[in-house]
Parts: structure tokens; sequence; C-alpha cells
């Protein structure tokens, strides 16, 4: 898959520096997965959460949350942002 914007988990680990290393975790399976639906996602991201058409990924045990939109027939992930998860229950996400 291609990831658009790598920026984003860059600007978000300097700003939290735990999570610098399962970001770019995250960053390194997706970008080596080959994902044709919602399915697969769950294949490999058991707790991640279908919202409308985004998915919302848990990173560091459910303390950030990674908000996305897949557009599985050209393979991209567009990561809309990764919020604090006091950020993602005030729901300015959605």
């Amino acid at each position: 898959m291609v990831v658009i914007s790598r920026r984003t988990l860059r600007d978000f680990g300097k700003r939290h520096a735990d999570a610098r290393g399962p970001l770019e975790a995250w960053f390194r399976i997706v970008q080596n997965a080959d994902w044709k639906n919602t399915a697969a996602v769950r294949d490999q991201f058991k707790d991640a959460d279908f919202v409308g058409e985004k998915v919302v990924f848990n990173i560091l045990g459910n303390r950030y949350r990674l908000i996305a939109f897949i557009a599985y027939r050209v393979r991209t992930v567009y990561i809309k942002a990764v919020l604090t998860h006091k950020e993602y229950d005030k729901g300015a996400w959605k």
C-alpha cells in the first residue's frame, strides 16, 4: 500500500516520543500490505475500527489513535490524523 502522508506520523512522533516506534512499525506493516477490503485490514489489525469511511487504528495499546481513509482500488492509505486518546474522544475528527 502507498501511505500518504508519512509526515503526519513524523510530526506526531516529535510531540509524543513514545509513539515513534509504534507508528514506524504501523507504517512498515501497511507499506508492505496489499489490502483488498476491510477483512484484509482486520486480519493484520484485529482491533481496527471502521467508522463510516474511515479506519481507526489503535497505537501503543490504545494510547493513541491513527485515523485513515483506505482507497482499496488504488492501494492507498491516506492518514487523516494521529490523536491522543483524549483528542480522539472529543470527536472533532469525525
